[in-house]
């Protein structure tokens, strides 16, 4: 390919909109265009996009995001020529259009209504034809009249032809635009299956015939319309995520022009050089760099760090970070898709890009049973015609027979049965999978990697009461710390409850508070700044000092306690064999002492978001499949791209979205008991599916010999289904 050579120029399609005015510089000589793409439904529609836009010349990089609909393409050459680019989209059969969050949740919005509604219609259709359906089978025992089974024959096919031409447009629609576009993708097997059963039973239907099968149409096709709506609705779940990440972001920005008036801006509107000035208690909207004042900046959300940083003259600070004691200058450095948030973003998108190649067991199976299932009712339907020389008519029927006693209910309850019960038991002990195929990443997972704060801590500074202080000591700070908004300040004030805040508290940015009484000055703060130097106690975590004029300066230490059970929870992790990490954004310190309480050998700190990732791409590039377990936004990243992830319910709702499972308590025995669950779930799939194959591997033959009437092939898929949610029952009844 070569990369300098120009794009071919536009060309005029009705799925190809103006683009122009959204092209943006990436460089010198490049630029980028981040589209939304309708028509996206899996993993095949994302590589055929994909390869069509880096074979165009000049074209260096093309990404979708299967999950957001979301493609971003870059290209050397001029501005204009992005408008090819999407006319290439739109030869492909998808329309595309300027990426715009909004529009995307509005269109998954009425996407969903549409599939509940045919998942309606099915489901009652269903019900009603499986009603008549059980009273065809009885006459075939009380010897029914024909013209009473030729009547109930007729009202299943008012019903059901309805049904299957409303119900089914999801599935009709992406197989007729794959085949029209010379492809092939899983819903032309479908499709091809529902109109061939609804074809043949209303031919049966007209003529008189004793078999009609609407019943398994509408059934197979109300259980895909479920499957469809959930998928979409993980999509969903997992778009928000991102949304709600980027909209931290995207707060209005105070600009101060040359002459001191301020004006008030969307985020997006502020330019790189821009003065701003950013109120205490407001979240920061761009990525800058302090000019004047000093303040406390509360990171916890970007870096996992339980204590606000100190930040001055000089310092960097980012989007979504909250300004916590001072008012601040600052000088915007970056704005929009360029700060530390939408780099997270992208983390995440990517991350998801990559899990979402992961396949369902049950669906990689289906790639060759559907194929081999219609080879096999053609070798049935020409074997009858040409070699046993029986009509068309009769060969068909054989055909079709065989068609519908492979209608893969076992093989299709193989996984959901097992998920089920798994996701139940699960539930019972506060853990809720998110992710179809979660349970199936637990059963291979051999490395397990932990963030501190909020996961294996609790998330909350307190009083370490294993240093006792003078009571009244105590209440004179509590009584200066209820007029700052600190953590540290916080938990002085929960630990000695009912005192009154003190008044004329002075509130000095990044070291301490400061009152003035008779007796002389009082200061609650850091150690240098309450003067203290001849104390021999070292600072091992968080701490406070209290300083008075006329007594020995007293220290108050914090500590983030371990949640209950975590060092017996890493001690079972090991002996079942897997590997244990500790990566945190905390100061090294703080890490340390955690790993050491917990025999956590291998640890980390200091970690942003991106350390995160690439950490865990080194072990996945090992071989490894890791549980990644974290609650912070610094984790959401990670968590994303992880083998599987999980997070407990207090972290942030970014991270519980990124997550595959999220527990419940502040016990960290669900961590233990979801990979138990896991294992033992995915042993039972593995035999649902022997026990679905080897039930096709007996009736088959038989159906394809004209030997099973289609009331057999009901008893035997009725029995094959009954088996396997017995054998996966087996999962509830074990602790």
């Amino acid at each position: 390919m070569n990369a300098h050579a120009p794009v071919a120029p536009p060309q005029t399609n009705a799925l190809a909109p103006d683009v122009s005015a959204y092209v943006q510089q990436a460089g010198e000589g490049l630029h980028m265009l981040h589209l939304m793409v309708e028509g996206v439904h899996c993993g095949g529609c994302v590589r055929r996009i994909e390869r069509a836009l880096t074979a165009e010349p000049g074209v260096i990089e093309a990404r979708v995001n299967l999950t957001t609909r979301r493609l971003a393409v870059t290209w050397r050459g001029a501005a204009t020529l992005g408008e090819a680019l999407v006319g290439t989209i739109a030869r492909l059969g998808y329309r595309a259009t300027p990426y715009d969050p909004r529009q995307l949740a509005s269109g998954d919005a009425q996407a969903e209504r549409c599939l509940l509604l045919a998942m309606a219609v099915a489901g009652f259709a269903a019900g009603n034809i499986m009603l008549l359906s059980v009273s065809v089978w009885s006459g075939h025992v009380y010897e029914m009249g024909g013209a009473t089974r030729a009547l109930l024959h007729w009202f299943s096919a008012l019903i059901a032809l309805p049904a299957l031409v409303y119900a089914g447009r999801p599935f009709f629609a992406s197989a007729l635009g794959a085949l029209r576009d010379g492809r092939t993708n899983m819903d032309v097997p479908i499709s091809l299956g529902i109109l061939l059963a609804s074809g043949m039973s209303l031919f049966e239907t007209i003529r008189g015939g004793e078999h009609v099968y609407f019943d398994s149409a509408v059934m197979l096709l109300f259980f895909l319309l479920i499957g469809r709506y959930l998928d979409l609705r993980a999509r969903g779940k997992a778009r928000a995520a991102a949304e709600r990440l980027l909209a931290l972001g995207t707060d209005p920005v105070t600009v101060l022009a040359a002459d001191g008036r301020s004006q008030v801006l969307p985020a997006e509107r502020v330019a790189p050089g821009m003065t701003v000035l950013v109120a205490v208690g407001e979240r920061i909207g761009i990525d800058g760099r302090v000019l004047t004042g000093r303040s406390e900046v509360d990171t916890s959300l970007i870096t996992g760090e339980t204590l606000p940083q100190v930040v001055a003259a000089g310092n960097p600070v980012f989007a979504g970070t909250i300004n916590v004691v001072a008012p601040l200058r600052l000088e915007a450095t970056a704005v929009g898709k360029r700060t530390l948030l939408a780099e997270i973003v992208r983390l995440m998108e990517a991350a998801e890009q990559h899990r979402a190649k992961y396949v369902v067991l049950a669906d990689r199976v289906a790639r060759l049973y559907a194929p081999a299932v219609h080879g096999l009712a053609l070798a049935t339907f020409l074997g009858w015609t040409l070699l046993a020389g029986v009509a068309w008519q009769t060969a068909l029927l054989y055909a079709v027979a065989v068609l519908i006693i492979t209608c893969p209910c076992a093989l299709g309850l193989a996984v959901p049965a097992v998920q089920v019960i798994a996701s139940g038991r699960l539930l019972g002990k506060g853990v809720l999978l998110k992710s179809a195929t979660a349970l199936e990443r637990l059963a291979t997972v051999d490395t397990v990697v932990f963030d501190k704060t909020g996961t294996l801590t609790l998330g909350r500074p307190s009083l370490d009461h294993r240093m006792p202080v003078d009571r009244s000591a105590l209440e004179l700070a509590a009584a200066l710390a209820g007029a700052s908004r600190h953590p540290l300040a916080k938990a002085l004030c929960l630990a000695a409850p009912g005192v009154p805040v003190a008044t004329d508290v002075e509130e000095v940015a990044g070291q301490g508070l400061r009152l003035v009484t008779a007796g002389g000055e009082v200061r609650l703060g850091s150690r240098v700044w309450c003067g203290v130097t001849d104390v021999d106690e070292e600072s091992s975590g968080p701490e406070l000092w209290l300083a008075r004029s006329d007594r020995r300066p007293v220290r108050f230490a914090f500590a983030d306690p371990l949640r209950p059970n975590a060092g017996e929870m890493v001690g079972e992790l090991r002996r079942r064999g897997l590997g244990i990490e500790l990566l945190s954004g905390d100061r090294a310190p703080t890490v340390a002492q955690a790993a050491a309480e917990l025999d956590i050998e291998d640890w980390r700190f200091a970690c942003t978001p991106a350390d995160k990732s690439a950490r865990l791409k080194e072990l996945a590039d090992a071989g490894r499949h890791v549980l990644m377990v974290g609650d912070g936004l610094n984790d959401a990243p990670a968590l994303a791209g992880a083998h599987v992830s999980l997070s407990p319910s207090s972290a942030v709702d970014i991270s519980q979205n990124a997550a595959d499972a999220v527990f419940q308590g502040e016990r960290l025995q669900p961590v233990v008991e979801v990979l138990d669950v896991a294992r033992r779930a995915a042993r039972l799939i593995r035999q649902n599916l022997g026990l679905a194959l080897a039930y096709n591997v007996v009736v088959v033959p038989l159906a394809m010999l004209g030997m099973v009437t289609p009331l057999v092939a009901a008893l035997c898929m009725s029995a094959s289904s009954l088996l396997v949610v017995g054998n996966s029952l087996r999962l509830r009844g074990r602790s």
